[in-house]
């Protein structure tokens, strides 16, 4: 049997393509869960600022299935990143919001370390933001 330069391209893009879609399959899962652990309490399980806790806070919850309305189609990733982990200055909501980036932080540090708790935490918060951009309406 004789396989062409062609055929392990193709090959080779094949499972390049099968390892990105379980790769991307893998970070949605962990962003739903990220959501539920983390936002489903006071924006609600579908996102539209319903949840449990809604009524109890100062400020009107986000619907966050609306963050790409908001900005004319666009969904700004790196904002919303910045306002979930909250360690760069910005605060969601004007600020009630939880800084979830030193809350994320203080789960791991004293098992990590400073790099692997770095790491940990940029995880979490991109897997959350990537599940915020894929419920948008």
């Amino acid at each position: 049997m004789h396989i062409t330069k062609q055929g392990l391209t193709a090959l080779a893009t094949g499972l390049t393509i099968m390892a990105i879609a379980q790769i991307a399959a893998a970070q949605s899962a962990a962003g739903a869960e990220e959501y539920t652990r983390a936002c489903a309490s006071c924006h609600g399980l579908t996102g539209r600022g319903d949840g449990p806790l809604a009524e109890y806070m100062s400020i009107p919850v986000p619907d966050v299935t609306q963050i790409r309305t908001r900005n004319n189609g666009v969904f700004p990733m790196l904002e919303v990143i910045h306002l979930i982990d909250g360690r760069s200055g910005l605060r969601g909501h004007g600020g009630p919001m939880p800084i979830w980036g030193d809350r994320f932080e203080a789960a791991v540090a004293s098992e990590l370390g400073d790099v692997g708790t770095e790491i940990a935490v940029r995880g979490r918060v991109l897997a959350l933001a990537t599940y915020l951009e894929a419920i948008q309406q």
